[in-house]
């Protein structure tokens, strides 16, 4: 099978955890350690999510002021490397020496008129006061948003529209290697009037992309790896229940949270629309269960209705 595993941001650098590079190395080692299962016989492609490593770069920018912070595009492709190193290094320690890998920067184009960028929404920084928040906003024109009794940076998330090195991906898969692209969403770029590429102040949702590359793959199987083990009704409340398996009509109507499921399960459920084929959301730890169909909550066309676990 042909296998796009999708890591989430949170489950590489877990909520609450000081975010040292030993924290990210075991949490990573955690997911290798499952990947590594299911080598054998399946081309695989891992893409990541960012958000802490960005938030990360954010932080350290901002406690260097003779320069102005780089922008997000550049924090981008260097959060990709930097996982992506980690990723190879502990997958291959766990695999045949001759196993190839390749880590691909990925820059992803976004459309200018994506209604995105005039309601601002994805947190990215660290938190100010309000004085502080707004005087910035008005030197760097930044939107703002409050973040508890604190406030922070936001800047749009555009769906994305197209992967630019899909041709490459291909290929490093025809000829065996692992690949380990679209980190974070992808880079955001568009074209400007004279069509030159450039970056964009943007943060692509990582699901979302992993979905349009698994589309354009022609992946047999989506996973969507976080840090909960299913897709939840009434989550965090007495009456939670796991959803084990689910048609996208039924998912989408039940109304998951646009800041943490939501984007999950719209990626799950596009992919399963547009393929025919299996979505499956589930623990970072259980990835060798859920390609065997044991574990996750699983998103297919296949039938209707919904159960539960």
């Amino acid at each position: 099978m042909r296998i796009v595993v999708a890591l989430g941001g949170n489950a590489l650098l877990r909520r609450g955890e000081p975010m040292t590079a030993d924290n990210q190395r075991a949490n990573i080692r955690i997911a290798t350690e499952q990947i590594a299962k299911i080598h054998p016989g399946n081309q695989l492609v891992i893409a990541h999510g960012n958000g802490p490593q960005v938030g990360l770069l954010s932080l350290q920018a901002a406690a260097y002021t003779s320069v102005s912070p780089y922008p997000l595009d550049v924090l981008g492709a260097e959060t990709e490397g930097m996982i992506g190193y980690i990723i190879e290094q502990e997958l291959g320690n766990l695999l045949d020496f001759e196993v190839p890998f390749a880590t691909l920067l990925t820059q992803v184009e976004v459309d200018a008129n994506d209604p995105a960028f005039k309601n601002p929404t994805k947190p990215i920084g660290p938190v100010y006061d309000k004085a502080e928040a707004e005087k910035l906003a008005t030197e760097k024109g930044w939107a703002i948003a409050p973040d508890g009794d604190k406030f922070r940076r936001v800047v749009a998330s555009p769906r994305p529209k197209r992967i630019f090195e899909i041709r490459p991906i291909k290929w490093l898969l025809d000829k065996g290697s692992i690949v380990i692209c679209a980190g974070g969403g992808g880079i955001p770029t568009m074209y400007d009037e004279q069509r030159n590429l450039k970056g964009v102040e943007a943060v692509i949702d990582k699901d979302l992309c992993s979905s349009l590359l698994a589309q354009q793959l022609e992946a047999d199987l989506l996973v969507i790896a976080t840090d909960v083990n299913a897709a939840f009704i009434d989550f965090g409340k007495p009456t939670q229940k796991a959803i084990a398996e689910a048609h996208p009509d039924e998912l989408e109507r039940l109304g998951f949270a646009a800041g943490s499921m939501g984007p999950k399960v719209q990626a799950a459920c596009e992919f399963a629309r547009h393929t025919g084929k299996v979505a499956v959301i589930g623990s970072l730890a259980d990835i060798e269960a859920i390609v065997q169909g044991t574990a996750g909550t699983r998103v297919s066309t296949a039938k209707p209705g919904i159960s539960y676990r």
